[in-house]
């Protein structure tokens, strides 16, 4: 298990870190710890669970202190009962186990590929927002989450499977609108690290077949539409591992487009490709609207596009019917949550 935010502490957080692990465990009603105030103590009571997913019962805190010691009593805030805690700690654990027991031998990547399409496949969006579905007991007791609780599944059945995994946490920006902070992953696969958002990948997936935009992107991708990380994490500077260069989906030629479009009109299955053959614009959205309404006219349907514009990438399916719209946007937007 990566305990990658506590290696990057001084030794009064980490003194803090470990008391307050310590604490947890043990679902104490207090905890005494070095004297580390205000943000500080915020931010290694959220470093903390965000290493350890395992501990989702806590969940906010206050503390008191008296003027002349070194220390601080911590008071944890907790989900439910102690009883309770220990029940479903119970149950985390051995859903856990049962999850990830088909993938034992899978390769790394294949590894990933089970836990993400599990949270794409299972996993609701919440859009209640729900206190537990910041934490793992929602997408694994509920089938609920939001972007903290998945991408916290994520690295605990990564965890579990031997990936190297952590969770990172971007900035708002009330400028662009983005109100709230956003949690996703950086894993280690094959010796490079890479960015997976399966909550983006879960709000794209919820109207038809597993999407994989959000699937090992490298920096320049991600950033096109997350904004910048708060802590400092590993450059993912490799491109080898998206998923749809892997799978030979990520096409250069307009040709290949054409090809693959008649390959779908023909067996009535939809087509979800990446786009790297230079800018996606207008004018090259347009040229591949016309490539698969030929394609379509040749097997006597109609097709449906979605393009999903920062990581160009596009989906069509081919009706029997003309469609309202020929041609529309998406946004995997919906996982910005507060935390």
């Amino acid at each position: 298990m990566e305990q990658y935010y506590y290696n990057r502490m001084n030794k009064i957080e980490q003194a803090v870190y470990h008391a307050l692990y310590q604490g947890f465990l043990n679902i104490d009603e207090e905890i005494q710890i070095p004297r580390l105030e205000g943000e500080a103590l915020y931010n290694v009571f959220f470093k903390l669970r965000l290493d350890h997913p395992e501990i989702f019962w806590a969940t906010g805190y206050k503390y008191k202190y008296y003027n002349d010691s070194p220390n601080l009593i911590f008071v944890p805030e907790y989900l439910f009962e102690k009883a309770k805690i220990k029940e479903h700690q119970k149950a985390m654990t051995a859903r856990v186990e049962k999850i990830t027991r088909e993938a034992k031998t899978f390769s790394q990547w294949d590894k990933e590929k089970y836990i993400h399409d599990f949270l794409c496949e299972s996993i609701h969006y919440d859009k209640l927002k729900k206190p537990y579905s910041h934490e793992i007991i929602g997408p694994l007791g509920q089938g609920v989450g939001v972007c903290e609780g998945i991408a916290k599944t994520v690295k605990i059945l990564c965890d579990q499977l031997g990936i190297w995994c952590i969770v990172v946490i971007s900035e708002a920006n009330p400028e662009k609108n983005i109100k709230y902070r956003h949690a996703w992953n950086i894993v280690k696969i094959g010796g490079a690290y890479y960015h997976l958002d399966a909550t983006f990948d879960n709000t794209l997936s919820h109207m038809g077949p597993v999407r994989y935009d959000y699937f090992n992107l490298d920096d320049g991708k991600v950033f096109r539409d997350h904004e910048l990380v708060i802590w400092k994490v590993p450059a993912c500077t490799v491109s080898d591992g998206f998923y749809y260069r892997v799978k030979k989906l990520s096409f250069t030629k307009m040709e290949e487009v054409e090809k693959r479009a008649l390959q779908a009109a023909k067996k009535g299955k939809e087509l979800i490709f990446h786009w790297r053959g230079g800018a996606l614009n207008r004018e090259t959205a347009a040229q591949m609207l016309k490539a698969f309404k030929e394609a379509g006219e040749k097997k006597g349907k109609y097709p449906r596009a979605a393009i999903n514009w920062p990581q160009a990438v596009l989906l069509v399916e081919y009706l029997s019917e003309l469609p309202a719209e020929e041609l529309v946007t998406e946004e995997a937007n919906e996982g910005e949550q507060q935390m």
